[in-house]
């Protein structure tokens, strides 16, 4: 406390002189009103002060709320009542002993109320003013176009012009800060419209409950593929965030000749958490055949292949269901020791859902933003290093997925009923 190192300065400066002992015995009492040991009609009687009218106004006023300092100037003018040096009170209270003097000229010439901003307790500021408020809410709530504006939203500036023209409460200009405080001590923001990401499938929470249910039972011979495509996606010069020098400024041209697409047919293994996949030129009904097959000769160990994907048409074709059937066939199955495929479809629009979502948004991060591939081939090849390198990752550390090394990922690859795995910028990505 400051008052601790003024007795310091004191007590290092001992003097054997009136002025040393006033000073020092004023600070040993200073600190005790400021700790709350010692009430401030003690210290009156203590000292012997007469209780006038001013040291009265300055008692009562110790119960009124602080106004820009008015508590601080209150202490300062009552220590100065009792005695205190004004020497003392300037060092302690870092103020100028000019700013002290003022401050009990003031005092005696009744400008007491002054001092403690008086006029402002009682004042109740314009925005709080339920008339101005209640003409406020009366024209919020009215859309732009019945005042005559050729806009969809309110504005602080066009609420303020409607208010001072035509619904004007007070005398007073009504100004936009005015409105802005008014606004907000009514409990209205000004926000931006959110896009959400909704399903308006009507079997939504069976289909989920279906999908959760199989999750829990997974056996040691069972595994769970999220699937979907990745693509097409261009081969050009592409931008993202990028560190330049100060006064660069990194920058792409919009219309570029594309030196190739690539499209992904992809599964994630949520148990392991290991991706498969292979690159299509088309996404359709034969693409996805050929995934089927593909899962079933790479896991012809397990017992049961769960599949889980969007509502892709293709995903669910007449084409794909009947050859579908043909590699669950028992004698087909039994002769070639191969596992049953089951399908577990999400619910409409519910990719947020797919975990496989959020591995693609992570690649994207990794090797497809900022990249200027010459050619198919060396997109391919960096697509492969990045999930090669994933999958070794995760079959080295089973329990440490989520956000250890593959932080861009945006969500952890399990599946979950909060999940946004879909980055709102992936699917937005053009073959030209």
């Amino acid at each position: 406390m400051k008052v601790n190192k003024l007795i310091e300065v004191l007590e290092q400066q001992k003097l054997n002189s009136d002025l040393w002992k006033t000073l020092f015995h004023q600070s040993i009492l200073l600190r005790k009103i400021e700790m709350g040991e010692i009430s401030w009609e003690r210290v009156v009687a203590i000292t012997g002060t007469k209780l006038d009218a001013e040291l009265k106004s300055i008692l009562l006023a110790r119960q009124l709320p602080d106004i820009r300092g008015s508590k601080q100037r209150n202490f300062i003018l009552f220590l100065r009542k009792i005695g205190f040096s004004v020497s003392l009170l300037a060092e302690y209270f870092g103020h100028s002993k000019r700013h002290i003097r003022r401050l009990e000229e003031r005092l005696h010439n009744g400008k007491f109320k002054k001092i403690l901003h008086f006029n402002k307790r009682n004042k109740i500021p314009l925005f709080k003013n339920s008339n101005v408020q209640n003409a406020i809410s009366e024209i919020l709530h009215q859309p732009p176009s019945l005042f005559g504006i050729n806009r969809t939203t309110w504005t602080i500036d066009l609420l303020a012009s409607v208010v001072e023209n035509t619904k004007k409460p007070v005398e007073q200009k009504i100004t936009n800060t005015i409105v802005s405080h008014a606004i907000r001590d009514m409990g209205y923001k000004f926000r931006k419209t959110k896009e959400v990401l909704t399903s308006n499938d009507p079997d939504y929470r069976s289909k989920l409950k279906n999908i959760t249910n199989t999750l829990n039972r997974l056996g040691p011979y069972d595994r769970f593929f999220s699937i979907d495509e990745y693509g097409p996606v261009s081969v050009r010069h592409r931008g993202g965030r990028i560190r330049v020098k100060k006064g660069e400024r990194a920058v792409v041209d919009q219309y570029q000749n594309p030196k190739g697409k690539v499209i992904m047919t992809a599964a994630l293994e949520l148990r392991n958490n290991q991706m498969s996949y292979f690159y299509s030129l088309k996404k359709d009904s034969e693409e996805m055949i050929r995934l089927a097959d593909f899962l079933q000769q790479k896991y012809h160990y397990c017992r049961y292949l769960y599949f889980s994907w969007d509502a892709a048409s293709w995903h669910s074709s007449s084409i794909f269901l009947k050859e579908l059937d043909k590699l669950n066939d028992w004698d087909y199955r039994n002769k070639n020791q191969l596992p049953k495929i089951i399908l577990k479809p999400l619910p409409a629009r519910a990719q947020f859902l797919n975990v496989i979502e959020s591995v693609f948004s992570g690649m994207s991060n990794s090797v497809i933003q900022n990249s200027n591939y010459d050619s198919v081939d060396e997109m391919k090849n960096a697509i492969d290093r990045y999930f090669a390198e994933r999958n070794n990752f995760f079959r080295q550390n089973q329990h440490s997925a989520g956000n250890k090394i593959w932080g861009r990922e945006r969500t952890k690859p399990t599946f979950s009923v909060s999940n946004n795995c879909k980055t709102p910028f992936f699917g937005k990505i053009n073959p030209a």
